[in-house]
């Protein structure tokens, strides 16, 4: 059982040590809104840009989960409404079962994007691994994210460490289970995402650069 030091020379130390493990608790969190700041917009006033990214968020039954179609709403929403030319769809590959960008791209063209303005990365594992590989294999200097509010300010935080000059969308959703889980889990993971600012780790998979954003690009002219 935990026990109280006895001495009030000792209480105050205690409670000076407990605070200090909360500042530094809130310290990755406050970076994070910080580096967000003035970043975030709707779909109606997000600036125009080329390039959209849009986030993996887990699959039914080879389906876009409805977290992940709402955010591929917004997508489609932006290419419509001529907000953005192209669209990145990142997430996970790692198992020939599990196709995340595949079931992105089929919803995007069922919903009025062309193949041609799309493009695949299949190894977006993580929230870093996917802005690091915009910037350095796709090439994408600047983007629209698109992802559920609670998700957004870490996307282009770490988006902005890597190099992609971004601006977010976060699309709402009602206040369900799975969202309180989702704005929890950012509280832990906003430390991996500080360090990952820090030392800026390579991605599980990085590999040679590929044209096809450019390609994408130089189509929708």
């Amino acid at each position: 059982m935990l026990r109280l030091p006895r001495t009030r020379t000792g209480r105050r130390r205690a409670v000076q040590v407990v605070m200090g493990l909360c500042v530094l608790a809130l310290l990755p969190s406050t970076w994070m809104f910080t580096a967000a700041d003035g970043r975030l917009r709707t779909t109606a006033d997000v600036p125009r840009t080329q390039v959209a990214m849009v986030f993996g968020a887990g699959l039914w039954q080879g389906e876009p989960s409805p977290y992940l179609a709402r955010r591929l709403d917004a997508a489609a929403e932006l290419y419509r409404s001529g907000r953005i030319e192209v669209v990145l769809v990142t997430g996970d590959n790692s198992r020939e079962e599990y196709d995340e960008p595949d079931a992105m791209r089929a919803y995007l063209t069922d919903h009025g994007v062309p193949d041609r303005h799309i493009v695949s990365d299949y190894a977006g594992f993580d929230t870093w691994d996917s802005c690091v590989r915009a910037k350095k294999i796709f090439g994408v200097d600047r983007a629209v994210l698109i992802s559920q509010g609670f998700h957004i300010r870490r996307a282009v935080a770490l988006c902005q460490e890597a190099g992609v000059t971004s601006y977010g969308v976060g699309v709402q959703d009602k206040h369900d289970e799975t969202w309180y889980y989702g704005a929890t889990r950012e509280l832990f993971a906003a430390s991996k995402a500080s360090l990952d600012a820090l030392f800026e780790p390579d991605p599980r998979f990085l590999g040679p650069e590929e044209p096809g954003v450019a390609r994408a690009l130089a189509s929708a002219r």
